[in-house]
């Protein structure tokens, strides 16, 4: 396949569809602890307005929003029908809508507004604009939106990582591999090759690649302000990251302004 056929690649992560099941052994909900209070803290911190409501843009299996439902009422919008099904299994608490980060419209706003490692899948400066439109479409005045992309240009090196994990019979083992195109400057590619390990004992070996968009950081703050927000940059703090190359992006709706 050429790299250039972008929609083929989106529709054939079969992580997020067919072997969607084997996805919490990808990343365990566990994981997500540590990250998921990290933005809690960041949500109270800038939000003018009492935190009590949020909208997670390209939810995934609800990971996240496991460890923000005691503190949020959560309305998750993700584009894949099977981490939806996962979702709705982990929390069946929170509302769940499918829908794509980039047109969606829900016809109410949210306290707080989150895009995470979902929005990496923006891959044009287009479609970047549509999601963070999209988020301010729904940050209520006074609200906050977080985006939180896992590179900017700048931190951006190619790379390989290994990870995975057992549960309920079963394992996942990964390989991931991060590099750049040569014909494209907004772009890099993950591939992903998974060996499943079924309850028999079975192996089977599949391989997923994830086209990720690449923008310098005043990209982010530009498309942010444009948007109608005030921008933000903040360090992520995570103990599995050095203190560099993991950063979070806020957007702050005045308290004045209309709802869109």
């Amino acid at each position: 396949m050429a790299i250039e056929n972008e929609t083929t690649f989106t529709q054939a992560i079969r992580l997020y569809r067919d072997r969607a099941d084997w996805y919490p052994l990808l990343t365990p909900v566990g994981d997500y602890a540590e990250e998921a209070a990290y933005y809690r803290r960041l949500f109270e911190i800038h939000c003018q307005r009492p935190p009590r409501t949020l909208l997670d843009l390209g939810s995934g299996g609800g990971h996240n929003a496991a460890h923000l439902k005691a503190a949020l009422a959560c309305t998750l919008v993700d584009l894949e029908p099977a981490m939806l099904a996962l979702s709705r299994k982990l929390n069946p608490e929170c509302k769940h809508i499918q829908g794509d980060m980039r047109s969606v419209r829900l016809r109410r706003v949210f306290d707080c507004v989150l895009a995470h490692d979902a929005i990496c899948y923006m891959t044009s400066r287009t479609d970047l604009a549509r999601a963070i439109a999209t988020a301010f479409a729904h940050t209520a005045p006074g609200g906050v939106a977080l985006f939180q992309p896992d590179f900017v240009s700048e931190t951006f090196e190619p790379g390989t990582e290994t990870g995975g994990s057992d549960g309920y019979g079963r394992g996942l083992r990964y390989l991931e591999w991060r590099w750049v195109p040569e014909s494209k400057t907004d772009m890099y590619v993950t591939d992903m090759a998974y060996l499943l390990r079924d309850v028999n004992r079975a192996v089977e070996v599949i391989h997923d690649r994830h086209l990720m968009g690449l923008f310098p950081r005043a990209e982010w703050l530009e498309q942010i302000a444009a948007a109608g927000f005030k921008p933000l940059v903040v360090l992520f703090e995570h103990s599995s990251y050095s203190d560099t190359g993991h950063e979070v992006f806020l957007g702050l709706r005045p308290a004045a302004d209309g709802v869109a």
